[in-house]
């Protein structure tokens, strides 16, 4: 269990992040694990021709049997807007010595694979360069869906945090975070880390959705503050096709597209997404929108780059 020690000034300064290199790399657990990713099958199997022609070697033994991964791997996320150029950037610039602690202490019960036991610089360059690939051929075709998840989960917390304080936030994060005041609690599965006790100390806080987590983990480093990483909310439609019919009764007022759409709303979401959803166009999901947010029915916010809508306390009654 870890216990994180948090002062006023740690609570003010709570941050989220969200990282496109986070979500490729613990992507590949339903491909290394997927009885315990069902949810995720859908997007294996329809990726999985393209995923064989990469360097499967590679990528197939980044997750121990155990489930850890090298830290390196996953460097602290720089706020919301990065991209995945950014982020390989960054792992690019991950020193040798880095690298070869990181793979030892992941690989520590078990031995190394061949393919990572070699010269490290030479290891972290073929890891960049498999992911680069991989961000290309499996990832980078559903992205605006996956970021469309994400920032929807982030508006979410982000509104839970202004409205009831750090208690609501942190009281639906994920079964294994609790919250009293001035301590946040994380409860890891027996045998997968020590017990620690973290005094933010006015370093703050960040947390991170991610898509492919099953519960939420932690990475502490001794300057920066500590990171939370929990399952985002809405993970498991995120490679659903089909939109939800509208009520009929619903569908009879305001049109059956519209009705669909407040159905939809109920969590936030981008108008891409929704096209996406809904087969169609962006633009011809705008004008819906539009003409619901008009009539005071959605909500609408700013999250990155894209505008989520979601239902308003207006649009809920009518749904109801």
């Amino acid at each position: 269990m870890y216990e994180f020690r948090l002062g006023i000034q740690d609570l003010a300064e709570t941050s989220f992040g969200m990282s496109p290199l986070f979500e490729l790399v613990f992507s590949l657990r339903p491909r290394v694990f997927p009885a315990k990713h069902p949810e995720h099958l859908p997007w294996v199997r329809e990726t999985a021709a393209a995923y064989a022609r990469l360097d499967t070697a590679l990528l197939d033994v980044l997750f121990a049997p155990h489930g850890w991964i090298p830290d390196f791997l996953t460097p602290r996320p720089a706020g919301i807007g990065n991209e995945i150029a950014d982020d390989l950037a960054v792992l690019r610039q991950t020193p040798p010595d880095a690298v070869r602690h990181d793979i030892a202490a992941a690989y520590r019960h078990v031995p190394v694979p061949p393919v990572l036991s070699g010269d490290p610089a030479a290891v972290l360059h073929r890891i960049c360069a498999a992911f680069a690939a991989y961000w290309d051929a499996c990832v980078e075709p559903y992205w605006a869906r996956m970021r469309a998840v994400l920032e929807a989960d982030l508006a979410h917390r982000a509104r839970r945090l202004t409205f009831g304080g750090a208690a609501a936030l942190f009281a639906e994060l994920d079964d294994r975070i609790s919250w009293t005041p001035g301590l946040v609690r994380l409860v890891i599965p027996s045998g997968l880390a020590p017990e620690r006790a973290v005094d933010v100390a006015g370093r703050g806080l960040v947390l991170v959705p991610g898509l492919f987590l099953r519960g939420a983990i932690t990475m502490i480093e001794d300057q920066g503050p500590p990171l939370i990483c929990y399952p985002a909310r809405g993970r498991g439609a995120v490679w659903e096709h089909a939109a939800p019919e509208g009520p009929a009764a619903l569908a009879a007022l305001i049109g059956a597209r519209r009705a669909e759409l407040m159905v939809m709303l109920a969590a936030p979401a981008s108008t891409t997404d929704l096209a996406r959803r809904l087969g169609v166009t962006p633009g011809a999901v705008s004008h819906h929108l539009a003409a619901l947010h008009a009539g005071g029915l959605l909500n609408r916010t700013r999250a990155g780059r894209s505008v989520l809508y979601m239902r308003s306390p207006l649009g809920d009654r009518l749904v109801r």
